[in-house]
């Protein structure tokens, strides 16, 4: 699907494109078919320079800068010492702006690697936009990482400044990083938001408080992509598919791998997850996953942008807050992982939302879902790869992965092919991401089949599990 079938895909809903290939004026076709046009920027990738989020964010901006862009979790200042803040998106642009002209000041080399280490807050979605506004890439650094594990990737992506936060909960990850920085001389810069700012490192509330950047340039340059980082195998070995009610899974073993993807295989990953769950410009998406790897930013800050959404994050789990904001009169489609489907079964949830998206993390359990239930989504990440969603009441995954030619449907930003040794192969333009190595990013084309470390486990023509190969 090249850039005809892009600008078709467009015209189809009555948008207009703006610069960045965004069209952000809500279609008379429905929010289907918003999803459908929201695809065109990623699509169209071979005919225009990459695009970044903040080509997105800016594009919405400029059409309804009093739009709320991103909303804190009721709460907040318990577990972070900050107050929760909605931003609108005239008011996240200027922030950015200013995140990003503080940044420039560090003399870094242009596309340089920037550590990311914050929970889903407003200022890990405008620090994020930043970092890739200044001209670098975003390095996506889980904040629940320990101290030998965040080393390991910071070395891995030769990684040359860090921005996070002074305090989650009772943990102080600007000093953990600290030590980090003690471990890796390249690593030179650390900078956080308060409070517990240790002594030595950039204060980002200062940042923002002392300079003006341009607002008005926000997403007018080529974006350097980012990168996210894959777990290896488990030292133990393929391990067993975790029970739906025994809670979160536990992260594999092994070093983190770097892997490097550009603006427009994110947007295409997120618009690959947009279609199944039909979010309308100005609906909420609420999310409870962290926006540390593929699948938290694709469904969550990605998602949003490129729908033209208000995107709440939950980093913290807490019932109450969860129920009272499903509780707020408006459109809201929520992100959750898939271990908790069991437990918001037992809610009210369900008839509160648009849709729900549960995220499923290869090696996986499929079977147990209830099948046909509308309303319901599915996602499927491997590893850093790919991401397959489907309703269940429409292309579930299970069939999709059971017959992989079924995912030509989705517009072919994702295809599957199932290799004679069984493992499930992928490439399109949802999928371009390569291995960093010394620092280098691959340059492979859309068109290479990318293979996984998966197999799907298939009973009466639909899969049930999927198992390391």
């Amino acid at each position: 699907m090249g850039a005809v079938a892009a600008q078709a895909a467009v015209r189809r809903v009555g948008a207009a494109p703006v610069p960045g290939g965004v069209a952000v004026r809500e279609p008379p076709a429905g929010a289907a078919a918003w999803a459908f046009a929201a695809a065109a920027p990623a699509v169209a990738a071979a005919a225009a320079a990459p695009m970044g989020l903040g080509a997105l964010l800016a594009a919405v901006a400029d059409r309804h800068p009093s739009r709320v862009a991103f909303v804190d979790q009721a709460g907040k200042a318990a577990w972070c010492g900050r107050p929760a803040i909605t931003w609108t998106y005239a008011a996240a642009r200027e922030i950015i702006a200013r995140l990003a002209e503080g940044l420039a000041r560090l003399r870094l080399p242009p596309r340089s690697p920037v550590g990311l280490c914050m929970a889903g807050m407003a200022e890990c979605h405008l620090t994020l936009l930043a970092i890739e506004q200044a001209g670098h890439v975003p390095c996506l650094l889980p904040v629940t990482w320990d101290e030998a594990r965040l080393l390991q990737a910071v070395e891995a992506a030769q990684i040359q400044a860090v921005l996070t936060q002074g305090q989650l909960g009772t943990d102080r990850p600007a000093e953990r990083l600290c030590r980090v920085a003690a471990r890796y001389f390249p690593l030179r810069f650390v900078a956080a938001f308060g409070p517990h700012v240790p002594d030595g490192v950039i204060g980002l509330d200062q940042i923002v408080l002392d300079h003006r950047g341009d607002a008005a340039a926000l997403g007018t340059g080529p974006a350097a992509g980012l990168v996210s980082f894959a777990l290896g195998v488990p030292a133990a070995g393929p391990r067993p598919a975790p029970s739906r009610a025994a809670g979160a899974p536990p992260e594999p073993d092994g070093p983190p791998a770097a892997m490097h993807r550009d603006g427009d295989a994110l947007a295409a990953a997120a618009a690959a997850c947009l279609v199944p769950l039909r979010i309308a410009p100005g609906d909420r998406l609420l999310t409870l996953l962290p926006p540390s790897d593929l699948k938290g930013l694709a469904t969550g800050l990605a998602a949003a942008l490129l729908s033209g959404a208000t995107l709440e994050c939950h980093p913290v789990f807490d019932a109450a807050a969860l129920s009272a904001a499903l509780d707020q009169p408006l459109p809201t489609h929520l992100v959750a992982p898939a271990w908790m489907e069991a437990g918001l079964a037992r809610t009210t949830a369900q008839g509160r939302l648009r849709t729900i998206a549960y995220v499923h993390r290869a090696p996986a359990r499929l079977s147990g879902r209830e099948p046909g239930r509308p309303g319901v989504v599915d996602v499927v990440a491997f590893d850093e790869l790919a991401l397959l969603a489907g309703r269940r009441d429409a292309l579930d995954v299970g069939l999709v992965l059971a017959a992989p030619e079924r995912a030509a449907a989705a517009g072919g930003l994702v295809q599957i092919r199932r290799d004679p040794d069984g493992r499930l192969a992928f490439r399109g333009p949802a999928c371009g991401a390569g291995m960093l190595q010394r620092g280098i990013s691959p340059v492979d084309s859309v068109d290479e089949w990318r293979p996984s470390r998966y197999r799907a486990t298939l009973f009466a023509g639909v899969a049930t599990a999927l198992t390391l190969a």
